[in-house]
């Protein structure tokens, strides 16, 4: 048997490598089926995220897929929140020498478990996946929202050929002591969320857990942390949550009525909530107007007590100005309603953007039917003007959807128009979701009376 000469059999080695390679490199029809089929679940997950609105989380407002040969990455704008992390607020505050104030403690579990338990009971429940105190976030007003929901979309949906193991190692590092035991072990759950909660609820008690050098919290500083609470009620709360069976930690919709949470809610709160549910069926300046309707010396409240004089409270004791504060502070949602808390699941709208057309249909002379409207009216407004020559009525009606949406109308009204035509026709035309049929037209009824009875 001839033995090759070296350099023939180094050639012949080179060669056998380079084809090797080029089956390695070369993209099957499989692969990119793969990555297409990456891509819609990426962009199915990004179109439920960016329906998903709550005052305590940040929201997302649009993105886009940037698909290229080598890499692919996801381009996202989100709302701007003003002051900065949890994490570096407690730093600060730790470095002036100050307490946590109980109260405020109390107010931001409470605001993120309300936007835990919003995620946990859709259809089907958003897994957060990342919950620590780089990702809670402050705004100017004491307002705290949780941001980074999208973090899983990148740790399980991408390939790993698409997304950087290195940082994601990095970061999970630094934070390591926010994930339970079972992280990586099994499919994300809702208990994941509630172990990660537990151990920022640990963090905001105490301002800081020290770490082990640069890289992790140790086991021992974080029992030093549990052992220094002094209220009972905050220890077994926050233990609850740090339980190792994931089986046996409460649900966020549980935790708001904790004892250290829960507190029963005043006549002014529940009447604030109602007020902005349905502001909608009011003019924007509606508690401006009352106020100057008022008689300052008549008495809004009184305790009567037999025996003794009794206690009366009028409206010149009243700020108005602090009541517009008390109003927008609720509307953003600094003080939401524990005892009503959403328990039962709940679906996200559909997503916004339109299937894309069948060209097959798209030749057929058949005319389209309008846009059916899935998004709910929040708030409505309505102006009516005379013409110059006082013998036509203008409608102006501005509407306010759920994803935020101005949609402003306006139309000359006819003698023969109503109410109920008008509203069927927005239906019709969809400018309204026709759940809100019923609705529209009673506040147009009431607009009309009030605006005829006026120019009578």
């Amino acid at each position: 048997m001839a033995v090759p000469e070296p350099d023939a059999r180094l050639a012949q080695e080179k060669e056998e490598e380079s084809e090797e390679e080029s089956e390695v490199l070369e993209e099957s029809p499989c692969g990119r089926w793969q990555k297409r089929r990456e891509q819609e679940k990426i962009q199915t997950m990004f179109e439920q995220l960016v329906l998903v609105d709550h005052p305590n989380i940040v929201k997302l407002h649009k993105y886009w897929l940037d698909v290229r040969d080598s890499k692919a990455r996801v381009i996202f704008i989100t709302e701007y929140v003003s002051s900065g992390s949890l994490k570096q607020f407690l730093k600060k505050t730790k470095k002036n020498h100050k307490a946590m104030n109980a109260r405020a403690w109390k107010r931001w579990c409470t605001q993120i478990l309300s936007a835990l338990s919003f995620l946990h009971s859709c259809d089907p429940p958003i897994i957060h996946g990342n919950l620590t105190s780089d990702t809670v976030f402050i705004q100017h007003n004491g307002l705290v929202k949780i941001g980074s929901v999208w973090h899983r979309v990148f740790a399980n949906a991408l390939p790993d050929d698409l997304r950087s193991p290195m940082r994601i190692e990095r970061e999970e590092q630094r934070n390591l002591h926010f994930f339970p035991p079972e992280y990586g072990q099994k499919a994300d759950g809702t208990a994941v969320d509630i172990f990660s909660f537990g151990m920022c609820a640990l963090e905001m008690a105490v301002l800081e857990i020290q770490t082990n050098g640069d890289t992790r919290v140790s086991e021992e500083a974080i029992a030093r942390a549990r052992h220094s609470l002094d209220d009972p009620n905050m220890r077994e709360f926050i233990l609850s949550c740090l339980t190792l069976n994931p089986e046996r930690r409460p649900s966020a919709n549980s935790l708001l009525f904790h004892r250290v949470l829960f507190e029963v809610h005043s006549l002014k709160l529940l009447a604030a909530h109602c007020f902005i549910n349905h502001q909608y069926l009011m003019p924007e300046n509606v508690v401006e107007e009352k106020i100057k309707e008022l008689d300052l010396n008549m008495v809004m409240a009184e305790i009567r007590r037999e025996g003794r004089p009794g206690v009366q409270w009028r409206y010149s004791e009243v700020s108005f100005l602090e009541l517009d504060k008390f109003l927008e502070d609720v509307r953003n949602g600094i003080y939401p309603l524990m005892n009503f808390a959403a328990s039962r699941p709940h679906a996200l709208p559909r997503a916004l953007s339109q299937p894309q057309e069948d060209p097959q249909k798209a030749k057929t002379p058949t005319p389209e039917p309008f846009d059916v409207e899935t998004r709910k009216v929040v708030q409505m407004q309505c102006n009516m003007e005379l013409n110059e020559d006082k013998s036509q009525w203008h409608l102006t009606l501005l509407l306010i959807l759920e994803d935020k949406l101005h949609r402003q109308l306006s139309y000359d009204l006819l003698p023969t128009d109503n109410s109920k035509d008008l509203a069927t026709e927005l239906v019709h035309y969809g400018f309204i979701h026709e759940d809100d049929c019923e609705k529209l037209a009673a506040f147009l009824e009431s607009a009309f009376h009030k605006h005829r009875s006026q120019a009578l």
